[in-house]
């Protein structure tokens, strides 16, 4: 395989400071795999042997819970790391990733970590702000399961994956990949019929534009007073 360029992660925070002949070795052990829509990437539990980086496309995290279902965790977005199980002190994946749509990683065995670490000024700092800003958003999501109503917890959501995965249109801002109904009650621990009555709710006001796997906040500060209670829908 020939020598992937070095543009490819140069502009990336894990990497930013890291010198050109730096970036020419991680990238000499790296593995370039293309992964379809709907594939899975690494299961949970599975034993932790390669960490990734994303360099296209839309990866959602996915836990199974004791009752065997299955509940989204979060969605990983280009140039960020999955699999990072060595930065939380596991040997195994703590969840599986599925590529959401068809998505392009670096690959390298998790032996390599400690090198990464030692070898790459400011890999280390920028990982665990990561993982640190992880737990803080599962934790994060724990209050409002807890604590928010079923209308609130859909309009934070949609509201998040608008802000961190979203492309400005005609219309307002469009969440950037394929979502489903389905998936926003999986994140928000309701049901698929509460998901769309609110959506259609939302629609009918002009908060939002949905259709198949696609939604849109059209007006983001309406929601944000859903999303804190400030308002009601009806």
């Amino acid at each position: 395989m020939s020598q992937l360029d070095r543009s490819l992660i140069a502009g990336l925070p894990l990497f930013r400071t890291a010198k050109p002949e730096d970036l020419d070795r991680v990238l000499s052990s790296a593995r370039s795999l293309r992964v379809a829509k709907d594939t899975t990437i690494f299961e949970e539990e599975a034993e932790g042997h390669s960490f990734f980086l994303l360099l296209d496309g839309h990866v959602r995290v996915v836990k199974t819970t004791p009752g065997g279902d299955q509940v989204i965790v979060r969605y990983i977005s280009a140039g960020e790391l999955i699999g990072i199980a060595h930065a939380m002190g596991r040997t195994t994946y703590p969840a599986s990733a599925v590529a959401a749509v068809d998505c392009v990683v670096l690959a390298w065995p998790s032996a390599m970590w400690p090198e990464f670490m030692a070898q790459i000024p400011g890999f280390g700092e920028t990982t665990y702000q990561t993982v640190g800003s992880r737990l803080q958003d599962v934790q994060a999501r724990l209050v409002e399961m807890s604590t928010e109503q079923v209308e609130q917890r859909v309009a934070r959501v949609v509201l998040r994956l608008a802000e961190q995965n979203g492309r400005k249109t005609g219309e307002g801002v469009e969440i950037d990949f394929p979502i489903s109904r389905q998936d926003i009650a999986e994140m928000t621990g309701t049901t698929l019929h509460t998901v769309s009555r609110l959506l259609a709710a939302w629609e009918a006001k002009g908060l939002v534009k949905s259709g198949r796997q696609r939604v849109t906040v059209v007006e983001a500060g309406r929601l944000q007073s859903l999303a804190e209670g400030r308002a009601a829908s009806t």
